[in-house]
């Protein structure tokens, strides 16, 4: 079969906890991530993408399966299989069952980080959606090497630790000593293999999700005592609602503006180490005379606050939790900026679309093909995304964003002008001269919860 028979590959590469602020391509001066922005150069690239569920498993559960948190009641850390069933098939199981090669390597379906991943287990894999599947184990906070933990620990006195805290690990050693490394390795090695048959890759990188672990030579561009913080707002908080305050503060996590400052670094070595390790893979696209035939999705599960409002981690509505990064390269198509929002659901029927498979109807994204077609397009015209069990929702359109807690907003909204106000300093929704705003976002709130739970997943939705 030649080349031009063969139906397209897909290269879909996953990382964890990446903001959009860590990123050059998005406007981050440190140029921490060269081989991401030389992809972002060949791709459109979406500049307002959302996770459906700041978090990670039912982030991946939603995109994978095609259907929104509250259609499946799918919250927690499973694979998203569970809840739709044995007849509708997953994004790596559709390909499978196409006559592709579906493969995975290390964190696809939810993996526990660093738990997992100190295990070499498969976490909350879905079997049926591989032919194959690797894990890539590493030593993640025991990593040998320098190491603080700067998070609880106010005065310095603890050791390191491991579980979802800001461990830092400047470590001894070369990249393949850690996870990422050695799914980089395996990732070249597949494409090598499957260079002349059809495959879907689907390669997870697990930085920079805590612990911040990276060979030490990736931390000597980022010296804490360079990093710049986010701006500080006295009173930021006097109009958030309990709800919207972040699980982990530089407040509860006892920081000290050192402490946020090593975090800050060692964030941004955990990317410059993962960037490292996706310019590996895409040398190989290349070097194995792929880059013609070949898919290419990059993007994350959610984003990760970096001290913006002394917020840390995931799991906020604000921006810089649940956008993510999105670039897609298909072969003929030329590289653009996009501005229709998209969602990560949104993958599923695109890359379907693509390779001309046929697809479930119920499936509740919508196809990006048309903005791939023409960046200028619309696909939609507001994101949504879901958080705290599926009881608190953001829906975000060009002027606005607008976050309830509890579907009666018992526990409170928060609505901001993004026009004027990007980092979401002023909470307006109290202010009676936005009374018709709030009132128009809580009818479109009511209209998208009725659509995505309607008819148990049995008819085609809108966005």
């Amino acid at each position: 079969m030649s080349e031009k028979e063969k139906p397209m590959n897909v290269l879909f590469i996953i990382v964890d906890d990446l903001t959009t602020t860590a990123l050059s391509c998005y406007g981050n001066d440190l140029k921490i991530s060269p081989n991401i922005d030389k992809l972002a150069q060949e791709s459109v690239l979406y500049t307002r993408a959302y996770s459906q569920y700041p978090v990670c498993g039912p982030s991946r559960a939603s995109m994978l399966s095609g259907y929104y948190p509250n259609a499946t009641t799918t919250y927690g850390y499973v694979s998203g299989r569970e809840n739709i069933g044995p007849d509708r098939k997953m994004l790596p199981e559709l390909f499978k069952e196409n006559g592709y090669v579906s493969a995975r390597v290390s964190k696809i379906y939810h993996m526990g980080v660093p738990g997992d991943i100190e295990k070499g287990s498969d976490g909350k894999d879905d079997p049926a959606s591989w032919n194959e599947k690797f894990n890539s184990p590493g030593p993640e906070w025991k990593a040998k090497g320098e190491g603080e933990l700067v998070q609880g620990n106010p005065d310095g006195a603890l050791p390191v630790k491991g579980g979802n805290v800001m461990t830092i690990a400047k470590a001894e050693g070369d990249d393949l000593i850690h996870s990422d490394g050695k799914t980089a390795k395996k990732a070249v090695e597949l494409l090598k293999k499957y260079r002349d048959t059809s495959f879907f890759l689907a390669v997870g990188f697990v930085r920079p999700h805590v612990p911040f672990v990276a060979p030490k030579t990736y931390f000597e561009p980022y010296p804490y005592e360079g990093m710049e913080l986010p701006k500080k707002v006295k009173g930021d908080w006097d109009d958030i609602p309990e709800r919207g305050i972040n699980y982990v503060t530089s407040v509860n996590g006892k920081m000290s503006l050192e402490q946020q400052k090593k975090a800050l670094s060692a964030y941004y070595a955990s990317v410059s180490y993962m960037d490292a390790q996706v310019g590996k893979v895409l040398d190989a696209v290349k070097t194995e005379g792929l880059d013609e035939n070949t898919i290419v999705i990059f993007t994350s599960d959610h984003g990760f606050h970096l001290d913006e409002h002394d917020f840390w981690m995931k799991v906020s509505l604000h921006e810089e939790s649940v956008q993510v990064p999105l670039l897609i390269k298909v072969p003929g198509k030329e590289a653009a900026v996009c501005h229709s929002f998209a969602e990560l659901i949104d993958l599923y029927p695109t890359l379907a679309e693509l390779t001309q498979i046929k697809h479930s109807p119920t499936l509740q994204g919508k196809s990006l093909v048309k903005s791939l077609n023409d960046p200028t397009s619309e696909v939609r015209d507001m994101a949504f995304s879901v958080s705290q069990g599926g009881k608190s929702f953001l829906l975000r359109n060009d002027d606005w964003a607008f976050i309830q807690y509890d579907e009666d907003a018992a526990s409170g909204i928060e609505l901001y002008d993004m026009n004027k106000d990007p980092k979401q300093y002023t909470n307006l929704a109290k202010n009676p001269v936005y009374g018709d705003t709030v009132a128009f976002f809580q009818t479109k709130l009511k209209e998208k919860l009725e659509a995505v739970r309607t008819n148990d997943l049995e008819i085609e939705y809108g966005g």
